[in-house]
C-alpha cells in the first residue's frame, strides 16, 4: 500500500485514513520516526496499557513446576 502525502510548510504529512485504519492507529497514537537508508519510515509505538491481560490464558495453563524443570 502507497499513497503520495504533501508535506506542510510545517514539515507535517497527514497519514491517509486507509493506512491509519490497516495499522490500528487512532488519534494520539505515538508513532516512532527514523531514517534508515535513505527511507523515512513511522512505526507504530505499542501502549504498554493496552498489552493488559495479554497473558493471562497463558497463566492458566497451571503447569506443574516440578515437570517443567524436568
Amino acid at each position: 500500500m502507497q499513497q503520495i502525502v504533501t508535506i506542510t510548510d510545517q514539515g507535517q504529512i497527514t497519514i491517509p485514513a486507509s493506512m491509519r485504519r490497516a495499522m490500528s492507529l487512532d488519534q494520539y497514537n505515538k508513532a516512532l520516526v527514523k531514517i534508515e537508508d535513505r527511507k523515512l519510515l513511522i512505526e507504530p509505538i505499542v501502549d504498554l496499557l493496552s498489552l493488559g491481560g495479554m497473558l493471562i490464558d497463558k497463566s492458566k495453563k497451571q503447569k506443574n513446576i516440578d515437570k517443567i524443570i524436568e
